[in-house]
């Protein structure tokens, strides 16, 4: 059986793939934001923000990482929905193949797509000055870490791909996650910010993500914050995982 699901995962994540090979613009429109806004961030408004002695664009990127993937989601849900009005659920439904496959095949997909976006948003900011003394397990943690935050958004991404109504639906959700960084640390401390904005932001998931990933980066002692980051990230994997399957059997039934 295990097999059989392996199997049958394979050939359809060879499936959408070639559709994302097929049409390279989908990443290009997902690292184009972030790195809009590494520019912007870095050359307009990074003289006026005090990060220390850590260089505003090493301060900032792990924020636009965490904002890289909140794009590329979007076009998990985007794809799931076009294959359910194209009706290919309903042929895959047909066939000997592994029902779970079929989200698994978009769920790989979007690790796929999502790897290859963060490693052009690092290139950029190479380009622009980014530097790290970081070791390979260092580098390796922050891997791991957005490997898991992928999982746990495009988790979130499948369930507006199998309920939204219109293709705009769909991928609609995704602006929020994209704007939940800004109230956050990835541009600037949280003790700048008023009170309740403050409160907000030290206890939402981006903060501790981005703190964990910032320290990492910059060889200093990450401290609880990667304790909080992998609860917050298996937390939201596991919720959206069970949310995201019951409106698949609901779809398919």
């Amino acid at each position: 059986m295990a097999t059989h699901f392996l199997g049958d995962t394979a050939v359809l994540t060879g499936r959408t793939l070639r559709h994302v090979t097929r049409s390279l613009d989908t990443i290009l429109t997902t690292v184009i934001t972030p790195i809009a806004m590494m520019l912007l961030f870095v050359y307009v408004f990074g003289g006026a923000i005090d990060t220390g002695p850590v260089s505003y664009v090493n301060y900032m990127l792990p924020g636009i990482l965490l904002i890289t993937i909140a794009s590329g989601i979007s076009y998990t849900a985007f794809r799931l929905f076009a294959d359910l009005q194209g009706g290919i659920f309903e042929r895959f439904q047909s066939m000997p193949i592994a029902r779970s496959g079929v989200l698994w095949a978009h769920v790989l997909t979007s690790l796929a797509a999502n790897a290859i976006s963060l490693v052009v948003v690092v290139g950029v900011a190479l380009l622009m000055g980014f530097r790290s003394g970081a070791g390979v397990a260092s580098w390796l943690a922050v891997a791991g870490i957005l490997v898991l935050f992928t999982l746990a958004l495009t988790w979130i991404a499948v369930i507006p791909g199998l309920t939204a109504k219109t293709m705009d639906g769909a991928s609609a959700f995704s602006y929020p996650l994209i704007f939940l960084p800004f109230i956050s640390s990835a541009f600037v401390p949280t003790g700048t910010m008023p009170g309740p904005v403050r409160a907000f932001a030290d206890h939402q998931p981006a903060t501790s993500i981005v703190n964990t990933i910032r320290d990492l980066l910059t060889e200093r002692p990450v401290g609880s914050d990667i304790w909080t980051a992998l609860a917050w990230c298996v937390a939201i994997l596991v919720v959206a995982y069970v949310f995201a399957t019951m409106a698949y059997r609901r779809r398919i039934s």
